[in-house]
């Protein structure tokens, strides 16, 4: 235990209570929820960030589509800044994470940004919407969900075991007992952790692996051409995102040359002090490109890069046995909607 988790331990108690009790609040109806008219999948975890959560309602959402779905994503926009992105002849302030499902989904899938995600719901049901995803919902207990997905990544399960702020878990681990299904992130098999899950929870669970789609380079802030050869380099990789280790351990289990590394907290919006920062230290380590993520890219702005390519990684998630978690996911629905 580190010294700031020590000295924020005695916060925990009251924290984890507080947030004990308004979880049972809802599950007795002293709290009511609200429920939109349409199926409402939700994606969350048990811990602050890192667990790919982006990427699965990425994929949940493609599928949906493909599908001939209508399909809205309901997200908090969480640090959300004033950008170009427009709504209903308005500008909204939106998340890294939302620019980037926005960028890969274009106009296939509807998004509701605010905070109260029943009333943004309710204006994309009057757009059509009927399948609604619920981005980091787990923890969101107003709105009614027809499904609970719960991701947790197997290179820090439970964020060291202890709650906020002392430690990265937003809720105990008894709260996966609201969970309909679990994925179980960055591995193939997990005993330990499904051990460790089966003491709260009889949910199905699923696998998914990280997958390097591409490798692009950027251009005066723009996706340029891909960049194919950046195995053959030594890249020194930057990033500020909930799991900075995990996109470190990607990058060597993809076959990368990793020179070495910088980490910002997440949502970390970059100032050209950063960017000199970053080369100085890509120089300091021979390195001969620079490497970051998708979502670092929405966080860049128009800082400029002086002495090298800067390239950015595309990914997406591999679930083990799609057609059983899709055939899970609708029973699990299907029952809900009966049970109304």
């Amino acid at each position: 235990m580190t010294l700031r988790s020590s000295l924020l331990s005695p916060l925990a108690l009251p924290y984890g209570a507080a947030v004990h009790l308004r979880a049972r609040a809802y599950r007795k109806g002293i709290l009511k929820q609200r429920r939109l008219n349409g199926t409402v999948i939700s994606v969350g975890n048990l811990t602050v960030g890192g667990t790919g959560k982006t990427p699965i309602v990425l994929w949940i959402a493609e599928h949906l589509s493909a599908e001939g779905k209508k399909v809205g994503i309901l997200s908090r926009g969480y640090r959300g800044r004033s950008s170009a992105v427009k709504e209903n002849h308005s500008t909204i302030a939106v998340s890294d994470e939302v620019q980037l499902l926005m960028a890969r989904l274009g106009r296939r899938v509807e998004f509701g940004v605010g905070a109260d995600r029943f009333a943004r719901g309710q204006e994309l049901a009057q757009r059509g919407v009927d399948w609604f995803i619920l981005d980091d919902g787990f923890q969101h207990l107003q709105l009614a969900r027809d499904v609970d997905i719960v991701l947790i990544d197997a290179r820090d399960p439970f964020g060291g075991g202890r709650l906020l702020p002392a430690g990265r878990l937003r809720e105990s681990r008894s709260a996966l007992n609201r969970a309909d299904m679990i994925v179980i992130t960055r591995a193939d098999r997990a005993p330990a952790i499904e051990a460790a899950v089966r003491r709260d929870s009889d949910a199905p669970i699923f696998y998914a692996r990280t997958k390097l789609d591409s490798v692009s380079v950027l251009r005066d802030g723009h996706p340029g051409e891909d960049s194919p050869d950046m195995r053959t380099k030594r890249v020194f990789a930057f990033c500020g995102i909930g799991n900075p280790t995990a996109f470190i351990a990607d990058l060597h289990d993809w076959g990368f040359q990793v020179a070495g590394h910088k980490c910002f907290p997440d949502h970390h919006r970059y100032t050209q002090p950063d960017l000199d920062e970053i080369e100085a230290k890509a120089r300091e380590t021979g390195a001969d490109a620079i490497i970051c993520t998708e979502k670092d890219v929405f966080n860049l702005g128009s800082n400029k890069w002086h002495a090298f390519d800067v390239s950015y990684s595309r990914i997406s998630m591999q679930i083990a046995g799609e057609e059983e978690f899709w055939r899970t996911l609708r029973q699990i629905a299907d029952s809900r909607k009966r049970s109304e």
